[in-house]
């Protein structure tokens, strides 16, 4: 074999080509634990406690909370007509959950709206659709089995902010978790940390808008695609949704945003998204109007707790 300095650049190691080859392995392993998950909306009493329980350990376990005697945690925005509450199963275990709301005029209640709602009331007020993430939650087990288990957790909202068409996908995070956000979704800081109810350590705001970052999101992260068949599992609610194929009820407003960014992350131009890879989705972007929105359905008063 010959030296290295006889080798052709085909077969030298590079840097760029070492960390293509770790993200590329990193994705695969991702959509293999995509494959062992089971995403289950959270409507009985049962679900619902165990993500609380779930909650209060995970919380606990990071000093973020006040210890209390019945071992759970939740709030008043978990019964919210506009709420998501998903958990994550791998084995039939419960490894992971989030919360999701799908905030508009309509349906104005979301958590990030109370603290930070200089910026987000006039959002709402013009209305833009949001999807609001919170109550982020891992299993301590399973987040030490599966490093990919943020990424297929957080799936979950990128499938929202889709399916919804939304403005904003908001991440209302403590400051040391600002880095995770800039690199897999490409959020910005719009504002810096403030006192969050229930929360013993302070919590910052970020956003990003959908369609400015989709396609450069999943050419780095493949398995965040996603078809129109397992978004309309996930959030369609008893009534039917609009038939996409009809003229928009909908037109999003051109300027986005509203507000000034604290920070700011390189976004590259708008385009279609391109069909997934794992699913066959027929129902692409270019294939229906770009802004139409699924209608946004209370949740039924038979699945309530």
């Amino acid at each position: 074999m010959g030296s290295p300095s006889e080798l052709s650049p085909q077969t030298r190691s590079t840097p760029a080509a070492d960390e293509a080859n770790a993200e590329t392995r990193f994705c695969d392993r991702v959509a293999r634990l995509l494959d062992a998950v089971d995403y289950r909306l959270a409507n009985s009493s049962k679900e619902r406690n165990a993500i609380f329980r779930l909650r209060y350990k995970a919380y606990r376990r990071e000093g973020s909370i006040a210890p209390n005697s019945s071992g759970i945690f939740s709030d008043p925005y978990d019964e919210t007509d506009n709420a998501y509450l998903f958990g994550l199963y791998i084995d039939d275990e419960l490894a992971s959950s989030i919360r999701i709301h799908v905030a508009t005029r309509e349906y104005p209640d979301f958590p990030s709206l109370k603290v930070f709602s200089d910026l987000m009331q006039p959002e709402v007020d013009s209305g833009k659709v949001i999807i609001d993430s919170t109550r982020f939650v891992t299993d301590e087990k399973f987040s030490r089995l599966h490093r990919g288990l943020p990424y297929v957790t957080l799936r979950l909202c990128w499938m929202a902010v889709h399916y919804f068409n939304a403005d904003h996908f908001l991440a209302a995070i403590r400051a040391e978790h600002q880095p995770f956000y800039q690199r897999t979704f490409r959020h910005r800081l719009i504002c810096g940390s403030r006192s969050y109810p229930l929360l013993t350590k302070p919590i910052s705001l970020m956003t990003v808008h959908y369609p400015t970052v989709a396609d450069e999101v999943h050419r780095r992260y493949p398995f965040f695609r996603s078809t129109l068949f397992e978004r309309r599992m996930l959030f369609e609610r008893a009534a039917p949704m609009p038939d996409f194929f009809q003229s928009p009820a909908t037109t999003m407003a051109t300027e986005w945003p509203a507000f000034a960014p604290l920070d700011s992350v390189g976004a590259v131009a708008p385009r279609s998204v391109a069909d997934t890879e794992r699913g066959r989705d027929r129902c692409s972007d270019e294939s229906r109007p770009r802004w139409h929105r699924p209608t946004i359905k209370a949740r039924p008063t038979s699945q309530r707790p």
